[in-house]
């Protein structure tokens, strides 16, 4: 009897347990907007230093600003304080859309959305990225992406400076070939060929200071914009001015009438000139007439 009375109990619980409705799901936490932080563009590849390598320095980041005209002249001033100077800098505005709506006395509303973007690309001293990545912070009101390369040039430098070596020492044994004794072809062909080689020299020298010049100073492109604004305007509705002068009911009516009496004066005209056939028709009429009364 004991065990018949404790069975029941315990599927009772376990229905009760079964029928308990489920915990409703944690709600998505809301992140606030804010601004970004020194530590989302710090990055080793902007400060690591060897003595023995050398290397080309590149950054890339976009980020929202308040308003892009104020962000970009502050990014130039952070660039002439870091002893860099600017390549590029590009700024357009993009509607977005557009409305239009009447206003009477001739006039429309027109309300139109729009953004704008701006492309800065800077040069600073490679040694400086990092502090001037960190002095442009306070122009980000959200950082949407950034991207960071150091590539090692040790050996394309070194490439480039063997280059001019070679160069250098062509030209030597081309000089004091051109000195000797010997035939007059001979020697224009020598003078020839070391003109080949000053070009040569010249190339090599240029790329070489090409290449040192990439690593002393960095490239960063920066790509920013601003959260969309509406710009209000008053404009001429042309299309109720046009209503507004154009000529009072009667006035039209009047000319209606006269343009249909010319159209009806112009299709008579059109009528007559194939008289020669009418008259024809006419003539072929009472010859006809006359045939029957006969």
């Amino acid at each position: 009897m004991v065990a018949a009375d404790v069975a029941p109990a315990e599927g009772g619980a376990a229905s009760t347990r079964a029928a308990a409705p489920a915990a409703p799901p944690a709600a998505a936490a809301v992140e606030e907007d804010s601004a970004a932080t020194a530590e989302q563009v710090a990055s080793s590849a902007t400060t690591y230093t060897d003595a023995q390598r050398k290397f080309i320095r590149t950054a890339q980041a976009e980020f929202r600003v308040d308003d892009v005209y104020r962000s970009a002249l502050a990014i130039e001033d952070v660039v002439a304080a870091q002893g860099g100077f600017v390549v590029k800098n590009d700024i357009a505005a993009q509607t977005l859309n557009t409305q239009r709506r009447p206003m009477g006395d001739g006039k429309l509303l027109e309300l139109a959305e729009y953004t704008v973007r701006g492309r800065l690309t800077v040069r600073v001293p490679s040694a400086n990225t990092q502090a001037f990545l960190r002095a442009i912070v306070g122009q980000m009101a959200f950082l949407d992406r950034r991207n960071f390369d150091a590539m090692d040039a040790q050996f394309q430098l070194l490439r480039q400076q063997l280059a001019h070596q070679r160069s250098q020492e062509a030209q030597q044994d081309l000089g004091q070939a051109a000195q000797q004794d010997g035939r007059i072809d001979r020697k224009a062909d020598v003078i020839q060929a070391r003109s080949d080689a000053k070009s040569t020299r010249d190339e090599a020298s240029i790329a070489q200071k090409e290449f040192e010049d990439r690593v002393a100073f960095s490239t960063i492109d920066l790509s920013m914009y601003q959260a969309s604004k509406i710009r209000k305007t008053e404009l001429t509705d042309v299309e109720a001015v046009f209503q507004q002068n154009s000529p009072g009911f009667f006035a039209r009516l009047g000319n209606s009438l006269r343009v249909g009496w010319y159209g009806v004066l112009d299709a008579v005209i059109e009528l007559v000139k194939p008289w020669p056939l009418w008259l024809l028709v006419v003539v072929a009429a009472v010859a006809y007439r006359r045939f029957r009364k006969k």
